[in-house]
């Protein structure tokens, strides 16, 4: 845990007083983001060593519309009280609305939904609902939208916001849970820049 004096690498925190907006939090003359690490390639090809599930984040705009993007940064954060978090680029088409209403969705996909991934991965071409289109969705207990073919969707309301790197983390507290108990679903995966699944069909099998 980060203390009120430290940032992360034992860098000093700015002063208390100082209110720093988040355009100007990588600005700061001694923090830890200065200087040049590493490239964006090598830190990809890491990190895509890294084997995770992938979500879907889904919200509704400012007009009453779906919008939504593909996530594979998502994790449980607190037990007591229930929060998650999931890390959401600032040039995604639909950061403005998961950062303006304040609530966001996050649907855990299942082996058969690489089309799914791949197509919210897609910035659209006009407004987000054009993502939906086709795909079957319903409000869920407190009305976020929710994917049909989800293999569990959790409704979150944002508690906190934190602006890091090209991106902005988004800690959110469960206000809902929808689970499929389906057998033989498991959940899709991604690792090294390709779709995978928990138990790979064998030759011959």
């Amino acid at each position: 845990m980060l203390s009120a004096q430290y940032t992360r690498g034992g860098l000093p925190a700015p002063p208390s007083d100082v209110r720093q907006e988040p355009a100007e939090l990588e600005k700061y003359d001694r923090n830890c983001y200065n200087g040049h690490v590493l490239g964006s390639d090598d830190f990809r090809r890491v990190m895509s060593h890294f084997a995770t599930g992938v979500t879907i984040i889904t919200a509704w705009d400012g007009e009453q519309r779906p919008t939504g993007l593909t996530a594979s940064s998502f994790t449980s954060v607190s037990l007591n009280p229930p929060l998650i978090l999931v890390c959401v680029s600032q040039k995604a088409h639909s950061y403005p609305a998961i950062k303006a209403a304040g609530r966001f969705a996050v649907n855990i996909l299942c082996t058969g939904q690489e089309g799914v991934s791949r197509r919210f991965a897609t910035a659209p071409s006009a407004s987000g609902d054009e993502k939906f289109v086709g795909l079957a969705y319903h409000p869920g207990a407190v009305g976020l939208p929710i994917l049909d073919e989800a293999l569990a969707a959790l409704e979150c309301a944002v508690v906190d916001a934190h602006p890091a790197g090209d991106h902005t983390i988004f800690v959110g507290q469960v206000e809902a849970v929808d689970v499929r108990e389906d057998a033989g679903r498991e959940p899709l995966l991604y690792f090294r820049g390709k779709y995978s699944r928990l138990h790979p069909h064998q030759p011959g099998g």
